[in-house]
Order: C-alpha cells, then structure tokens, then sequence
C-alpha cells in the first residue's frame, strides 16, 4: 500500500486523534489549573475552543467519507441496487454543491481576516489558522464526495449493490 492510499484511508482519523487529544490535554490541564491553583489562562480556553472547531471540520468530511451522516433512509429498503445508487448520487450532488459555495465564502473569510490582520485574544497568533478549519473541512467533503461519486458510479455501472456505510440501528 502506498503512501498516499495510505493518507487517503486514514487522514481523518489522525486528524482527529490529534485534535482530540490535544482538546482534551488543554482541558485537563486547565482544570488542575482552576481547581488546585485558582487560576487560569485564557491560552487554554482558546486551544480548546478551535481544537473543537477543527474537529467537528474533519468530523463532518470523515464523516461523508463513511457516510455516517445522520439520515432517515426508510425508502432505501425498498429501492432496488440502480433507484438507491441513483437517490445516494442525487444526495451528494446535492451536498457537493452546498459545499463548493460554502468553500468559497469560508475563503472569503479567511481572506477578510488576513487582509486586516486579526489575531485571537489570548494566544495573538493570527485567526486565519483558526478560521482555516472551515474552508480545510469544505475541501476535505468535496475530495471525499468526489471519491463517493467514483464509488457510486462503478456501483451503478456494476449493478452492484451501492456503499451505505456502517447503520447505527438495524
């Protein structure tokens, strides 16, 4: 397996390992902090905050990968293979479109806060770090719904049945 099959299979996944742990050290530490010192810094909040962010950014994109997303999928078991490739198909194009302009006024975003400068209260680091986890999130959906458009393509072609992800509930 190559690297980039790798980075395919499993970017989201480190991602978010990385994002959890590093949310859940601050908080830990900034709980201490509180409780045995009575003090705390407004760093941690922050680190916190848009580690949180970035998380539910990655989360959303993991999540159309594996098509997690929650959905009332009822008439899918009365569909046949081509209707529910088709309708599966139909719902991406659908959130594909939402996310090529949700990408595009993200960065519109991002450019306004880099224009003027904007830094975040406590760490003084510039915001487009922090304000990049939307247009990053975007971006990562849009590959992982053209994968999902690839897969649902050779499926309809195939006659196969189409990829549903994991259920939740049977």
């Amino acid at each position: 397996m190559s690297v980039w099959q790798k980075i395919d299979r499993d970017a989201e996944r480190w991602l978010l390992l990385v994002f959890y742990v590093m949310l859940v050290i601050t908080m830990a530490i900034e709980v201490l902090r509180r409780e045995i010192f009575s003090y705390s810094s407004i760093w941690g909040e922050e680190i916190v905050r848009y580690s949180f962010i970035y998380l539910a950014w990655i989360g959303a994109a993991a999540a159309v990968k594996e098509r997690a997303h929650i959905r009332i999928d009822v008439i899918m078991h009365y569909l046949g293979p081509r209707p529910k490739a088709l309708l599966y198909i139909f719902g991406d194009l659908v959130m594909f479109f939402v996310a090529v302009i949700a990408l595009y006024w993200s960065l519109e975003t991002v450019h306004v806060s880099l224009k003027f400068g904007s830094v975040t209260d406590g760490l003084r680091i510039s915001k487009v770090w922090f304000l990049m986890a939307v247009p990053v999130g975007f971006a990562l959906m849009i590959w992982r719904l053209l994968q999902s458009f690839l897969r649902d393509f050779r499926s309809l072609r195939d006659g196969a049945p189409v990829y549903e992800g994991d259920k939740l509930f049977d």
